[in-house]
């Protein structure tokens, strides 16, 4: 906790309105890859959770300027679908020296530190079922990232997906990174799909990172229930199937049962006929192809790198394999 920090967290609660002086600790809170994020205490117990980007000079990926607007977009979104999730405080506007994003804490821990037992998961995985079908009740004003990083938003899914898909592709030329096809492989695979993706009208939220630490399990009052979905930063909008990937993260939503019956009755749409399963096979090889290209600008070390090669990259091939066979 550097005297910055502390300046910074001071500075940004002064702006928001809330009185610097209320501030009486500052944690870092570690588990995040890329932005730096802190927690603030506050006489009176409030907690809010502080968040900066990198400088603009370290090295990223091209979807990932402007990451905080994002997030905002989707703690928005959230509130609206009256979801569990941090609400925004404070965003900082464009041209500041030193952008951040402030928000309230949520209560509980990531769902792997729970300690849950077989009934408490599939109660919980129910109830965030439930919560995804209302987030993707949720819509934008056009496809894509809403922080413009790559563009402005598209008026079909089709456009903004392929322009997403190219542009990481293109990262993972300018890193060089190692990857289990050729980049052009791997684009003409993507290209050759794309008819899939037209049948996606309408632009959905879509957090595109709900992995287990993102997901938040309060058990401090009674039964355990989810407390908060945070990280909202990889937020789109587009086709609420590429939610689906992440919630089974190198794994298979088909076989979540309970997640499934949470999502459908709170009126959900999961099927997963052939061009389903093929758009779900797309966004399972757009978030590989991230996993492998971040490994490079983010120096994870040879042995994280190694790691998600050897369980990520076998993930790819066989997302691209099953893309060739749908679009055939």
């Amino acid at each position: 906790m550097t005297v910055d920090s502390w300046e910074r967290a001071r500075s940004v609660l002064g702006a928001a309105g809330i009185p610097p002086e209320r501030l009486t600790g500052l944690r870092p809170l570690t588990g995040g890859t890329y932005n730096a994020v802190a927690e603030l205490s506050l006489t009176g117990g409030d907690r809010y959770v502080l968040k900066v980007p990198p400088a603009a000079d370290v090295p990223g990926l091209r979807y990932e300027a402007g990451l905080l607007v994002g997030e905002a977009e989707f703690y928005r979104g959230a509130a609206a679908a009256d979801v569990a999730a941090p609400r925004v405080v404070s965003l900082s506007g464009p041209d500041a020296p030193v952008p951040y994003l402030l928000m309230t804490a949520c209560p509980g821990a990531g769902w792997d530190d729970a300690a849950l037992d077989a009934a408490e998961q599939g109660a919980l995985r129910a109830e965030l079922g439930r919560a995804v079908a209302r987030l993707h009740r949720i819509t934008g004003p056009g496809f894509g990232y809403p922080s413009g990083a790559l563009g402005p938003l598209a008026a079909d899914w089709a456009t903004a997906f392929t322009g997403m898909f190219d542009a990481v592709l293109a990262d993972a030329r300018h890193y060089g990174a190692r990857l289990p096809r050729p980049v052009d492989e791997i684009a003409a695979v993507v290209r050759g799909a794309r008819a899939a993706l037209g049948e996606v009208t309408v632009p959905c939220l879509v957090h595109f990172d709900l992995w287990p630490g993102n997901i938040l399990v309060d058990r401090a009052s009674g039964p355990p229930r989810v407390g908060g979905l945070i990280d909202g930063e990889r937020m789109f909008w587009g086709d609420p199937l590429a939610d689906f990937v992440s919630l089974a993260l190198l794994g298979d939503i088909r076989k979540d049962e309970a997640f499934l019956a949470g999502y459908r009755q709170a009126g959900g749409r999961a099927e997963f006929d052939g061009p389903a399963s093929l758009r779900l096979a797309l966004y399972r090889a757009y978030l590989y192809v991230i996993m492998l290209t971040e490994t490079v600008p983010r120096a994870v070390g040879e042995e994280n790198a190694r790691w998600v090669r050897q369980t990520v990259a076998p993930e790819l091939v066989a997302a691209l394999t099953e893309i060739e066979d749908l679009a055939a």
